[in-house]
């Protein structure tokens, strides 16, 4: 007898059994009935819910920058949103303007990857760092004497409080010693970037200028933000671009357009002035690149967090695996000033051309003494994703 004849027999023999299991079966049906059609509504509305979402997404979403909710985003800045890419630059003599430096400090070309992280829409301002400086009654390293210990080589007329100004000269000079468009200016400091007779009024949109690494670093400390390193800078200035040359693309001049604030005429004599502006501009005058940020070439130099080294790029390529977030090496050393420790600077200047210097390119590096600032130096600030 078959498990079937069984139950059939059970079923037939007892009547109570039956009724029972008839009546049971009845609630059985019920039951999954009304859990099929809840999941049938539940599975239609996660559709809908689904269809809504990826139409919103599909019209409302950026085209390249991630962004959070107004609520959850820090002010002023954008999110990155972290990845691979290839850091540095290929020698750009063999382009179109692409100067006359080989980079070698920027070779070789090796692959990092980054955590996502916030950064400043544009570099700090004027009126930001003088909201720091009402606040914490800071003072600046250019408003402090320096001593001989700090600056040994300095001539002891230039052991006063001042900066680095650009100077240009009167007439063509040989481009073999940049000293000879730079001059130590006393009184000089963020609030006269140019010099004592200089001011800010009119300025205030303008980089902050004449700020050394430990003024930049107090205040993004301030600011509850970091200075980003040199991997997180170039990643957010590519803006999402793969081995370009430019923050914009191939070209240096887009459909004829200069894309930002660099050089133009005879350097270091006249500034043209064909990309609007004579000398320093303020922040956003030019189209943001991929990730909403603004001067990420030209303009101003930005401060980055690692030590400077020509042969760092080596060392992280020797190590034959993606440099995971790499932060710099632990110590500064420059062959052609090795008493100096420096930080790398990252996006040149309005002073930046192909006649003399085009590392307004986006792989390219500087390096910038970290006890002196200079009137075309500043910087922005980054934070790190939770």
């Amino acid at each position: 007898m078959t498990a079937a004849d069984r139950s059939s027999k059970d079923m037939s023999t007892n009547p109570v059994n039956a009724g029972s299991n008839w009546i049971l079966l009845l609630i059985l049906f019920v039951v999954s009935a009304v859990a099929m059609g809840t999941i049938v509504r539940s599975m239609k509305n996660t559709t809908d819910s689904s269809s809504a979402t990826s139409k919103n997404s599909t019209s409302n979403a950026p085209k390249v920058a991630i962004r959070t909710s107004p609520e959850t985003a820090p002010a002023g800045m954008v999110l990155i949103p972290g990845g691979q890419f290839d850091m540095g630059c290929e020698d750009p003599r063999q382009l179109t303007s692409g100067g006359r430096e080989a980079m070698r400090d920027a070779r070789p070309v090796h692959r990092v990857q980054l955590d996502p992280f916030w950064t400043d829409e544009s570099e700090v301002t004027n009126e930001q760092f003088a909201a720091f400086v009402k606040a914490t009654k800071y003072v600046t390293v250019a408003e402090v004497a320096p001593t001989a210990a700090e600056f040994p080589t300095a001539p002891p007329e230039n052991l006063v409080a001042g900066s680095v100004v650009f100077t240009p000269p009167q007439e063509d000079v040989p481009l073999d010693s940049h000293f000879r468009w730079w001059n130590y200016v006393p009184g000089a400091n963020w609030r006269h970037p140019t010099g004592p007779d200089s001011n800010l009024k009119g300025r205030e949109k303008y980089p902050v200028v004449q700020v050394a690494y430990e003024d930049a670093a107090a205040y993004a400390d301030w600011a509850g933000k970091r200075l980003p390193t040199e991997a997180e800078w170039e990643f957010a200035a590519r803006g999402g671009l793969i081995n370009k040359p430019y923050s914009w693309g191939d070209d240096l001049k887009p459909a004829g357009n200069w894309a930002a604030n660099i050089w133009q005429g005879k350097f270091p004599v006249s500034d043209a002035g064909e990309d609007g502006f004579i000398g320093m501009a303020p922040v956003a005058q030019f189209q943001p690149n991929g990730y909403g940020l603004y001067d990420m070439a030209g303009n101003v130099w930005e401060w980055c967090s690692d030590w400077y080294r020509p042969d760092y790029y080596a060392e992280l390529s020797r190590q034959g695996s993606v440099a995971l977030n790499p932060s710099g090496p632990t110590s500064s050393h420059d062959p052609a000033e090795p008493l100096v420790k420096k930080r790398v600077m990252r996006g040149g200047s309005f002073l930046c051309t192909d006649q003399y210097c085009t590392r307004y390119m986006v792989g390219s590096r500087g390096k910038g003494d970290i006890m002196t600032g200079t009137s075309h130096l500043g910087f922005r600030c980054v934070k790190s994703a939770k």
